[in-house]
């Protein structure tokens, strides 16, 4: 089990897993200085302000919070403080923690940031890279997609339901695809656990329609067929087999 530790430091604190060789250290968020060292890549894959980072504790993921929409043009990267424990990284870093604990393909938390700045506070997460993945879009674009590959998508999802979490940006983008096939979720950047309802689980799917015919799937023919119909159809049996005792727990992918 992850067990967190957090460090204050001169201006916020950091959030890590105690079970680290080495303890993070404030630079470890700084983009600059991985780059500086040469250990620091872009990630790719539709995943802006993320990089791939080498660190002393291994391969990781570097992703810098900031906002979306028309309030990013204001204020690109702040966030008002209500708390440390209510930060953007501090509470995707203990979501993240209770999947892993629960057997769900999401990416180890390894550490998170906070900087505060008056009344507001800027925010950094650290995650276990999972080597030789590869995003869903991108794995739709190289080779169309199949109905093993789509029923794998939707029990991934079903799993992430069944544990009563609202992933709010389900994308084919937050979706990735390892060296072996499995299927992993990443960012849970405002996700949060919550009670379960039809609403959300549809809205979260309809999200990710969205976002293959934004790329260009959904529109391509024999897509619902090939990959998305089949998707569906795994994502309810499994989750109405998770209904049933025992069956939320799920195994790796």
């Amino acid at each position: 089990m992850i067990e967190a530790q957090v460090q204050p430091t001169s201006t916020g604190a950091i959030l890590f897993d105690r079970a680290l060789a080495v303890a993070p250290r404030e630079e470890w968020f700084e983009r600059g200085h991985w780059s500086a060292l040469g250990r620091a890549a872009d990630a790719g894959g539709g995943r802006g302000g993320v990089a791939f980072v080498e660190t002393p504790v291994g391969a990781c993921v570097l992703r810098h919070s900031h906002r979306g929409g028309a309030v990013a043009r204001v204020v690109d990267d702040r966030y008002i403080w209500l708390g440390g424990a209510r930060t953007r990284a501090f509470r995707e870093f203990r979501l993240l923690a209770r999947l892993r604990d629960a057997g769900l393909p999401v990416p180890a938390p390894v550490a998170a940031r906070y900087v505060r700045d008056g009344l507001c506070y800027r925010a950094d997460l650290l995650t276990r890279r999972i080597t030789g993945a590869v995003t869903l879009g991108e794995r739709l674009a190289s080779a169309p997609g199949d109905a093993a590959l789509a029923a794998k998508v939707g029990r991934t999802i079903a799993r992430m339901h069944a544990a009563h979490v609202w992933h709010a940006d389900l994308n084919a983008n937050n979706i990735l695809v390892d060296a072996g096939g499995g299927v992993w979720l990443i960012d849970f950047d405002r996700g949060r656990k919550r009670t379960p309802a039809r609403a959300w689980q549809e809205a979260n799917l309809a999200r990710l329609r969205r976002s293959f015919d934004k790329l260009g799937f959904g529109r391509a023919a024999g897509f619902d067929a090939r990959f998305w119909h089949p998707m569906l159809a795994a994502y309810h049996d499994a989750l109405a087999d998770a209904s049933l005792p025992g069956g939320a727990r799920g195994t790796s992918p």
